[in-house]
């Protein structure tokens, strides 16, 4: 994880965005008495998000870490899901 000044963000701000977008990382963004702030592709958040949603009950949680248990062991069925 990077962490960066704001002064130094202020500086040259194009080259920390497209390090962030490149590297698909998050960015910590330090300022003086302030909290600090992380910056992250829009993709990367909407993801976490998506995943927050998705175990955010323990019943489809508990579901969802079945499924992946019986994918990893002989129980799966691997199949496409889009059709030629």
């Amino acid at each position: 994880m990077t962490h960066v000044g704001f002064t130094e963000l202020r500086k040259n701000p194009a080259t920390h965005f497209d390090r962030v977008e490149t590297d698909r990382t998050e960015l910590v963004v330090t300022r003086q008495n302030h909290e600090d702030l992380v910056m992250l592709p829009l993709a990367e958040f909407e993801s976490l998000r998506e995943t927050l949603h998705l175990l955010g009950t323990p019943a489809n949680a508990r579901r969802l870490t079945e499924a992946m248990a019986q994918r990893d062991g002989a129980g799966g069925t691997e199949r496409d899901l889009i059709q030629p």
